[in-house]
């Protein structure tokens, strides 16, 4: 029987999540399957995968068939680079502590990269984030000085009709007392 390393689709519309499968290679995409050796979810960022690892290389070791996807996600977990020092194993390149070790250096260094991508996203969000704070105090800024502007002309155009007012007030208070002071003198 040939067999195929494939992805079995589960979830709703518009969010897949896939179960990595062990099918005959004429079984249909989401049919019968010979076993389950993983699950893979492509919504999250990075995308999360879930392996049996020993399985998979097992598998991998027999001749089973990846599709496209599927060798992607098992080269990324390893799986290929162990089944390649395994090999060095069996011709005597090197011995078995040597593929640990080797292994472990590479899964060491993937880490790492992870971790640096996962703070350089942090980074780019906190750097988002200060924008944002900046661009928002920046919008305050110009409200706040448009109504105080807006105020500061009300209260001028308010000081300007009290002066008016009250110039003509003391216009009104001017005339006045120069009408009774010519009537006061044109009596006495």
């Amino acid at each position: 029987m040939a067999t195929k390393i494939r992805l079995q689709r589960h979830g709703r519309k518009g969010y897949a999540f896939y179960s990595i499968v062990i099918a005959d290679v004429r079984a249909p995409r989401d049919g019968k399957f010979t076993e389950k050796i993983g699950t893979y979810n492509p919504n999250t960022n990075p995308a999360t995968v879930d392996l049996k690892f020993d399985r998979a290389l097992y598998w991998v070791e027999c001749g089973a068939q990846p599709t496209d996807t599927v060798r992607n996600i098992l080269s990324g977990e390893g799986v290929y680079l162990m089944k390649h020092l395994r090999g060095g194993v069996k011709k005597g390149a090197f011995d078995e502590a040597t593929c640990e070790a080797k292994f472990a250096a590479w899964k060491a260094d993937k880490q790492k990269g992870l971790e640096a991508f996962e703070a350089k996203k942090a980074a780019e969000k906190k750097a988002a984030d200060a924008a944002r704070l900046d661009a928002e105090k920046k919008t305050k800024e110009e409200i706040a000085k448009k109504v105080a502007d807006k105020k500061a002309a009300e209260a001028a155009a308010k000081a300007e009709a009290e002066a008016a007012a009250n110039a003509e007030a003391e216009a009104e208070t001017a005339q006045a007392t120069e009408g009774e002071t010519t009537e006061t003198p044109a009596e006495a």
